[in-house]
């Protein structure tokens, strides 16, 4: 294994002596601990290579929908997470968190969030799915919440109120802002999909708004620490949208549940670092209601592994 395979298991275990500090430490003391600690892109690249793998497995956990007999568990979401986040990370490289999931529960669910998020092994890459962006100070706010009070890698973010709104995010360190691009959802028509003119085009030419997007927000960042969120549905778009930015990683929703294609979306996405992570929730997560759960998970789990390893 080389260096960059060891630093996340080293740091795994000295992270673990010092989650009792991160209560008390100073802000800048808790900084430098958070950076040290946090999955850059040289390190995910190396996991992505020694793994053969780009599997994102999404913690979307549902309390209504978890097993009937994890419900009356007092932390039944944290019960259900860490057998689903035991039984797949050997298949995965990252885990995110849809937040929505979480706050809906109130204090409880924000609770469960934390322990989940500490309990995710350094070797994974943690993504807060919350789709964040305000004004600046308000999305300071946020970014200090994710990255240095919950210590995520990454964290969603909305690029409607511009530049503004994301570079609190993007002042971190080791940390990965991700934009959502393309979405896979029926809405991104509204607007994502709509013509615009001009910004260097002549007065007969036009471009896609999330086009638009991508080639600004790329203006603020680099590949080191900002992602595009673009969906697995999309397949098609994948071709234009790595001629735009060959070197970015993307964010891939939509395989499975919402029927993209994994063959598709790694045909026209991979770059020479993979350049994907490749998320699956409710088709890993769900796919037992049993007592069986967190094993049929880890088959689903390895059976995008397997295909995964023949596109790697």
């Amino acid at each position: 294994m080389g260096t960059c395979g060891i630093v996340p298991c080293v740091t795994h275990l000295y992270v673990q002596s010092l989650m009792p500090l991160f209560k008390t430490a100073a802000p800048s003391y808790k900084q430098q601990l958070i950076t040290f600690v946090a999955m850059n892109r040289q390190q995910l690249v190396s996991s992505i290579k020694e793994k053969k793998t780009y599997l994102c497995v999404g913690l979307d956990t549902d309390i209504t929908k978890i097993p009937a007999y994890l419900q009356a568990y007092p932390n039944a979401i944290v019960e259900f997470n860490k057998a689903i986040i035991d039984a797949t990370k050997d298949h995965c490289v990252s885990y995110k968190i849809n937040t929505a999931f979480y706050e809906a529960l109130g204090l409880k669910g924000w609770q469960a969030m934390e322990e989940t998020v500490n309990y995710i092994p350094s070797t994974h890459f943690k993504i807060a799915d919350a789709k964040r962006g305000d004004i600046g100070n308000t999305s300071s706010q946020y970014a200090k919440a994710f990255f240095e009070t919950m210590n995520f890698d990454a964290i969603t973010v909305a690029p409607y109120m511009g530049e503004d709104s994301i570079r609190p995010f993007l002042e971190y360190d080791n940390k990965f802002t991700i934009v959502l691009g393309l979405t896979s959802n029926k809405g991104s028509a509204d607007f994502q999909q709509q013509f615009i003119a001009g910004h260097g085009l002549a007065p007969s030419q036009y471009e896609l708004l999330y086009q638009r997007v991508i080639e600004r927000v790329c203006e603020w960042g680099t590949a080191n620490n900002l992602m595009f969120v673009v969906g697995a549905t999309k397949a098609s778009d994948f071709v234009v949208i790595r001629k735009m930015i060959p070197d970015h990683f993307l964010l891939v929703p939509g395989v499975g549940a919402q029927g993209g294609s994994l063959e598709d979306v790694s045909k026209y996405g991979l770059n020479n670092d993979c350049g994907l992570l490749v998320s699956a929730s409710r088709a890993v997560i769900y796919a037992s209601a049993d007592e069986q759960f967190a094993a049929t998970a880890e088959k689903i789990a390895k059976e995008y592994h397997d295909e995964m390893m023949g596109y790697l």
